[in-house]
């Protein structure tokens, strides 16, 4: 087992550890995490430390906690689980996924997003990458732009195909926007997975795979981005928390 390091927290970095080997399948069928006793020993951390790791994995719900028994790996820890509630939410997937590009920005016409970007044109500029979460692809996304929009990013080297990097799309896009990015509407749909999404995600053809569109507006109601996304259910878990309003 590797020594934690020093570059960020230690609690953060003793998580990504343990996150680590939650996904490698090392703690199935109820077997359980190293109490905070053997990680502080183990890695040479005080308890709080090791106590601050365990509640980030039972906040994002990869593991939980049984009083007087230990700590058990949830049922789908093996999954990237992404708690979204809003904006800021979908730019920090940056904080702990890798995006590679695989198509660069280039013109096209398309007629249904630009018909969904509201655009007095046929003309969008579209990019293709991948999201990786510990190396494994789990979502292949189709950007759509506005010319306009496009023009802000196209020459950065974050877009060319082939480059990785920690950011997302629309994370590199806003601060060149005039106006901030105020709306996300996001529609999901069980589907399919046609030849070329199998292929870029490593799944048979037709294998189950969850839609996700997302359209970014403006704070002056401009549709400014068109995201649709391709994810693999086994190696993703997409959870929101739904509040009574008023209370």
């Amino acid at each position: 087992m590797s020594e934690v390091g020093q570059s960020e927290p230690a609690y953060k970095t003793l998580a990504a550890e343990l996150r680590s080997h939650i996904a490698q399948g090392r703690y199935k069928g109820g077997v359980r995490l190293p109490t905070e006793s053997e990680l502080s020993q183990e890695y040479g951390l005080s308890r709080q430390t090791v106590r601050r790791a365990f509640l980030e994995l039972v906040t994002e719900g990869s593991v939980y906690r049984v009083p007087g028994r230990g700590t058990f790996a949830t049922e789908n820890a093996g999954q990237y689980l992404r708690q979204l509630g809003s904006i800021d939410d979908l730019m920090n997937l940056s904080t702990d996924t890798e995006m590679q590009v695989l198509e660069s920005p280039s013109r096209r016409v398309d007629l249904e997003a630009a018909g969904r970007l509201r655009l007095d044109t046929d003309v969008v500029y579209r990019i293709v990458f991948q999201r990786f979460h510990d190396g494994v692809p789990f979502v292949v996304t189709t950007v759509s732009w506005p010319e306009s929009v496009a023009r802000l990013v196209i020459d950065a080297p974050e877009v060319r195909a082939g480059a990785t990097s920690d950011h997302t799309m629309i994370g590199l896009l806003e601060p060149h926007l005039q106006y901030p990015i105020e709306e996300c509407a996001q529609s999901i749909t069980a589907t399919t997975a046609d030849a070329e999404t199998a292929e870029r995600l490593g799944c048979p053809v037709g294998h189950a795979v969850l839609r996700v569109d997302r359209l970014y507006t403006d704070s002056r109601g401009r549709a400014v981005e068109l995201a649709i996304s391709y994810f693999l259910p086994e190696h993703y878990t997409y959870r929101v928390t739904l509040r009574r309003s008023g209370l």
